[in-house]
């Protein structure tokens, strides 16, 4: 170590490239270069406050260059005259960073966060999914990137204008969904003032209620008492996709459901049909009945099928197109209907004709249910009373005289 500190720029780039025995070699003006036992190298820069030697850690000569640690130094030296300690300076300004990196937190960041600490308490997995997915699907792509302290009411209506006329009641809970965020944000202090989000004497003064804006346009049913009549119509159609529809009836499935129906799926000597979860809405396995009506009409189906798809369509392991059952409705002067309204029918048929519960008959139509409830039938009797409903239901659709 040198004897006289005082005296400054005493090293060379050369020097220091060539020194390799463990000590501190000195600059000057408390600049030194530490080399270690294991031969790192290093830059800590010197001084005594209030009568205490103290050592600041300048960082690495790999990392600094002696010009660089030089200008380190000098920084140090003059924050001492002005009176300040070089080392909570340093400290002080970490923290400083580190408060406003927690302020540029992105909304991204804050959902999931928010997620991860209210899962616990959600009722279920897909309550879950249905945060996520709403705000991944019309927050994210506008604000998802955004520091939420710089969220503000502009962009909230961004984000939520292009769904509130088309789909309110999806656009109102991505609004509350929205305001929960940074209403947590904020108590984590990564924002400050009104949540821009807050309909309440807010919102409320740019959208229209959601009570207000058009009425759903439901899918367009045809009346239970006439499903006999359709059946028998229905049945003198030629072709696969009037078998489509006819399936899709018997057994109140959806489109995809149907067109998509593969061989593997089938159990005919159990006289159910087995959905997978990947190809249901609520991605939820669904596990159906099939009345004998819908069995013997699987069943041909099958015997006619050349590969696994139950309704192939024109291409080569393809399945028939969303629209061939619309076509058929079309075909029969049926224009006033629509596909996806038969389960409409249905389910106005079990409301109207029968005493089944209407927890099992949204069971067959795939609906979400209370998980208290479906456990409930579960233990009992649920399938083969739903096996029962759909024998019931196929028996009201039966051609009749």
């Amino acid at each position: 170590m040198s004897s006289n500190p005082r005296s400054i720029h005493r090293l060379s780039a050369l020097g220091v490239a060539r020194l390799k025995k463990p000590g501190h070699y000195c600059d000057g003006g408390g600049l030194y270069l530490q080399v270690s036992v294991s031969r790192t190298r290093s830059w800590v820069y010197r001084f005594r406050r209030e009568g205490r030697l103290r050592e600041m850690g300048l960082g690495s000569l790999h990392v600094v260059s002696l010009a660089e640690a030089r200008e380190l130094a000098a920084r140090c030296r003059r924050m001492l005259f002005e009176g300040a300690d070089p080392i909570e300076a340093r400290r002080a300004e970490r923290a400083q960073q580190v408060a406003i990196a927690a302020r540029s937190r992105t909304f991204d960041e804050c959902t999931r966060a928010f997620i991860k600490a209210n899962r616990a308490g959600w009722k279920n997995e897909k309550h879950v999914a249905q945060w996520e997915n709403t705000l991944a699907t019309y927050a994210s792509p506008i604000i998802g990137a955004l520091a939420v302290r710089d969220i503000d009411t502009t962009l909230i209506v961004s984000v939520l204008e292009p769904v509130w006329q088309m789909k309110p009641e999806t656009a109102s809970r991505v609004r509350g969904r929205i305001e929960s965020v940074l209403d947590w944000a904020t108590v984590h202090r990564y924002r400050e003032g009104e949540n821009p989000a807050r309909w309440k004497g807010h919102l409320d003064k740019i959208l229209p209620a959601r009570t207000k804006v058009r009425k759903v346009q439901h899918h367009a049913a045809l009346p239970y008492r006439e499903s006999a009549a359709f059946m028998k119509a229905l049945r003198a159609q030629d072709g696969l996709a009037a078998r489509a529809l006819e399936l899709l009836i018997l057994t109140a499935a959806r489109t995809n459901e149907i067109i998509g129906a593969v061989r593997s799926e089938f159990d005919l000597e159990a006289a159910s049909w087995t959905v997978p979860a990947e190809r249901m809405k609520a991605k939820r396995a669904h596990r159906i009945p099939l009345s004998g009506s819908a069995l013997a009409l699987v069943r041909r189906l099958l015997d006619e099928a050349d590969g696994d798809l139950l309704f192939p369509g024109a291409k080569k392991g393809r399945p028939l197109s969303n629209m061939a059952m619309l076509t058929v409705l079309r075909r029969m002067k049926r224009t006033g209907l629509t596909v996806h309204g038969f389960r409409s029918t249905f389910r106005d048929w079990a409301a109207e004709c029968t005493t089944y519960p209407n927890e099992m008959a949204e069971m067959a139509l795939a609906h979400t249910v209370d998980d208290k409830v479906e456990a409930a039938y579960r233990r009992g009797d649920m399938f083969q009373r739903r096996r029962q409903m759909m024998d019931d239901w196929a028996a009201y659709c039966a051609v009749k005289g």
